[in-house]
Parts: structure tokens; C-alpha cells; sequence
């Protein structure tokens, strides 16, 4: 970390005031700061939608940790994003009930539709796609898929599609000349 808190390879992204009290208020809620790691990752990511190496290391600051120790963390978890996700964030499962009812088709036809591969956001910003989801907890209703933690049971391509196209209505981007996933 450079002098002054920072990470070498960049000024410290400005995090709010109220996102430095939920990184403080989560360390004094646990015994050990390394147990505070995960809530104060969401405050951070919450706040500026992704981890920049920025955020890791305010986080390591505010909790007395080392940066390597708040990166590992963040590294770990698929919840995170160290990269900016598109506004909505779409999760196929591909568990073994949703892979058997025919989850894959789904994934194929949502990359196709949205010209994006797994972990690739559109170009004009609106979808994230995180295909290699394991399991969403919605066996029952496969196969399915999550758009910003909604549970979408029971697709099929068309399904899927129309969900998006719900949301692309909702969040008033339209099509903007891109193929309808």
C-alpha cells in the first residue's frame, strides 16, 4: 500500500461518510476484525457497486488488517465483483436439477441474445451475465434464474428472454439496436 493508505496503482476512490461508519460499526460487532471482512466488503460494494483496489484497502485501513487479507477474501466470494457489473446482474444455476431441465439452453440462448460471454456485461451497461452459478435454491422450480436476486422458476429460452425484457422495459434502456436474449 503506498504512503498515505492507498493502493499503489491509484488515488483512494472517496468512500462516504456513511459507508466508513457500517465498516466501523461491523468491527466493533465482532471480536476479531477479520470477522467483520465480509459485512464491511458489502458496505464498500453497496456504496460503489464493485470492489476497486481502492475500497480493499480502506477496508483494510478501518479494520487494522493487511490488504493482502481483504483482498483474499474479496477474491473468494462470486458475490463480490472486482470489476463494475452492468445495473443488473443476471445468475443462471446450473446445478444438477436446473442442468437436467435444461439450464444450459438457457445460458446459450441468454449469451447469444445479450452478445456477452459468461462474466461479460453488455455494451451498453444494462446486464452483467454470471452463468457458472452452482446452485440458487430453487430446485423445485427448475430450472431458473436470479436478475438482481429475484427467482425467475420454471424457464425455458423464451422464459428467460421475457424476463429480460421486463427488466429492460422497467429500467427504461429499451434495446438500443441490440438483439432482444
Amino acid at each position: 500500500m503506498a504512503e498515505g493508505g492507498g493502493p499503489a496503482d491509484g488515488p483512494l476512490e472517496p468512500l462516504s461518510q456513511v459507508t466508513l461508519a457500517r465498516i466501523r460499526r461491523s468491527r466493533e460487532q465482532y471480536p476479531s476484525a477479520r470477522s467483520a471482512v465480509l459485512p464491511a466488503l458489502w458496505a464498500v460494494q453497496d456504496q460503489l457497486g464493485y470492489l476497486p483496489p481502492s475500497g480493499l484497502a480502506a477496508v483494510a485501513r478501518e479494520l487494522g488488517l493487511e490488504p493482502s487479507e481483504v483482498e483474499a477474501v474479496s477474491t473468494f466470494y462470486s458475490m463480490y465483483f472486482q470489476q463494475q457489473p452492468g445495473r443488473h446482474l443476471i445468475q443462471v444455476c446450473l446445478n444438477v436439477s436446473c442442468g437436467l431441465r435444461g439450464a444450459d439452453q438457457i445460458l446459450r440462448h441468454l449469451q447469444e441474445g445479450l452478445e456477452v460471454e459468461e462474466g461479460g456485461t453488455t455494451a451498453d451497461g444494462l446486464f452483467t451475465l454470471e452463468g457458472t452459478v452452482e446452485c440458487l435454491g430453487g430446485c423445485g422450480g427448475a430450472p431458473m434464474m436470479q436478475v438482481d436476486r429475484i427467482s425467475y422458476e420454471n424457464l425455458d429460452p423464451a422464459a428467460a428472454a421475457q424476463v429480460l425484457a421486463g427488466v429492460r422495459k422497467k429500467d427504461g434502456a429499451g434495446r438500443r439496436g441490440r438483439r432482444n436474449a
